[in-house]
């Protein structure tokens, strides 16, 4: 299917210079997760942004302090039928953690993403179960795109 004839609008921009996402895996990653929700269509920016920017607008919009792996804006009018909203991700978070984590960059960042685009589906990651939910479809959309799963649950 041609982009210009896809029911889905993934916008991508990339403000943090220090990682490169390509921007063929960020829509396809964001297209896979709304596939598996049978969403009909989306309009979604996504937005690869420094350390200090996410935590201007994590302070400014959550009024939490200090930087964070992903925002994300609900912009959809109530009861609309697609799915409308904006992704913020830290790359510079991104590179952090897959460093920590011993991945490649560009794999946390496209988690963040799917994350993100999950939170625009209704998810939430509040509880465990939640977040274990997330985690679990997170894992899958990775293991579809062919990066197979990131997240894996550390219990003590």
């Amino acid at each position: 299917m041609d982009e210009e004839d896809s029911p889905f609008s993934i916008n991508v921009a990339q403000e943090y210079a220090d990682l490169a996402v390509d921007e063929l895996a960020v829509r396809d990653a964001v297209v896979r997760t709304l596939r598996r929700f049978d969403r009909p269509e989306a309009c979604i920016s996504v937005a690869i942004v420094d350390d200090a920017r996410i935590a201007q607008l994590n302070e400014q919009f959550l009024e939490h302090t200090g930087p964070t792996d992903c925002i994300t804006f609900d912009l959809a009018d109530s009861g609309a039928a697609g799915i409308e909203g904006e992704i913020v991700i830290s790359g510079e978070t991104a590179v952090r953690e897959a460093t920590r984590r011993n991945h490649a960059p560009q794999a946390e960042a496209l988690l963040y993403i799917i994350h993100g685009t999950l939170h625009l589906l209704g998810l939430d990651d509040a509880t465990d179960q939640q977040s274990e939910r997330m985690h679990a479809i997170e894992n899958c959309v990775l293991s579809d795109i062919g990066i197979g799963p990131l997240y894996t649950v550390e219990r003590t």
